[in-house]
């Protein structure tokens, strides 16, 4: 029998069956991607972004953790998980320090409904922060395989560049395909290699010069929870329609439509108003949510030093004494800062009773 044959015999992997290590692949720091394949032969079917997950025996007894799939169904006789291990993690810890090739373990799934097969558009924003990188791996290969040009912007947030998992295989498929628009943001360089791509913390103007037409792609989005409430507030702020927005969580992927909860943020709103109190000045004022701190100074004939009104210069801090705002700005106030009450008067948007040192 030829191999093609052989493929077209083979019953597809249900998770009654144990998975089989066969290789493991050195990422970056502390980040291995596991191949894995059926004893029996077995071929995977699933949707490019769904998960795993897995039974490892670590010491104390067994433990069962979540993964995504990183490889592609289009590749379907071999399935691969990548990890990376954080601090304090035991399952991941466990995988990159004694898990090899022969090792056999029990399985859950596939599963999950972060999948662009789910919500099919003619251009896409995929938008992910260290492993987050997985799901979105797995989607960029199929549309890779099956041929035809996608329209894809690709952003990837990492620590420096020595971290960009998969960043020479998606290079790699980039340079063959014009429409994987690759952009890559990390905090810091790394000592003696020079980076010329973007630097800093993503926010709302690093995305509307990696991808201006945002407002009309579909946006795909995983990482760290701080990580994903930042992109939907940077979206939610620009205008974007947030029904065309999905995310994969690390915590808690969904198997399910009605295992989705509806995102909690805070976003101001038009028809509602709030109360500024400059307590230096003795001046109030009542306003829509959507008009910033500073608009409002201004209105009130107040002054606040301001420069680029855009949450990026930091001219505008100001402390506030009491209330809540919500602040999307761009790179131009500190965590620091924020933990001691300041925020950027020109990105910020009071919510409710709101007092200002102004």
């Amino acid at each position: 029998m030829n191999q093609l044959a052989r493929v077209s015999a083979a019953a597809i992997w249900k998770d009654g069956e144990m998975l089989e290590c066969t290789s493991v692949l050195p990422e970056v720091p502390n980040t291995r991607t596991f191949t894995f394949q059926s004893p029996t032969g077995a071929l995977f079917d699933f949707q490019p972004g769904q998960f795993l997950t897995l039974e490892l025996p670590v010491p104390g007894g067994p433990v069962w953790r979540t993964f995504t799939i990183s490889s592609s169904p289009s590749r379907p006789m071999s399935l691969t998980v990548t990890v990376k291990a954080q601090p304090g993690s035991i399952g991941a810890r466990w995988m990159i320090d004694h898990l090899e090739p022969g090792m056999r373990i029990k399985a859950m799934g596939p599963a999950g409904l972060f999948s662009y097969m789910n919500h099919e558009a003619p251009k896409y924003l995929f938008i992910s922060a260290g492993s987050g990188i997985t799901p979105l791996m797995s989607m960029t290969t199929y549309m890779y395989d099956a041929g035809a040009e996608p329209d894809i912007v690709f952003i990837n947030c990492a620590k420096r560049p020595s971290e960009i998992i998969f960043r020479e295989r998606l290079e790699h498929m980039a340079s063959r395909l014009p429409g994987i628009d690759l952009r890559w943001v990390v905090e810091e360089p790394d000592r003696y290699r020079p980076w010329t791509g973007y630097q800093g913390m993503f926010n709302q103007l690093m995305l509307g010069l990696m991808a201006p037409d945002y407002l009309e792609r579909e946006v795909f989005c995983c990482g760290p929870e701080p990580f994903m409430q930042a992109v939907r507030d940077a979206l939610a702020g620009l205008g974007y329609d947030m029904d065309r927005y999905h995310q994969e969580s690390f915590q808690a992927p969904v198997e399910t439509a009605d295992q989705e909860a509806p995102f909690d943020d805070v976003v101001p709103e038009e028809d509602e108003l709030a109360e500024i109190i400059f307590a230096s000045s003795g001046v109030s004022a009542q306003v829509p949510q959507t008009e910033t701190i500073l608009g409002a100074a201004r209105a009130s004939g107040l002054n606040i030093p301001s420069g680029c009104t855009f949450g990026i210069c930091g001219t505008c801090k100001t402390r506030k004494i009491s209330g809540e705002v919500h602040m999307v700005h761009n790179g131009g106030i500190s965590d620091d800062d924020i933990a001691d009450g300041y925020i950027l008067a020109c990105c910020s948007h009071p919510i409710g009773k709101v007092e200002v040192e102004v």
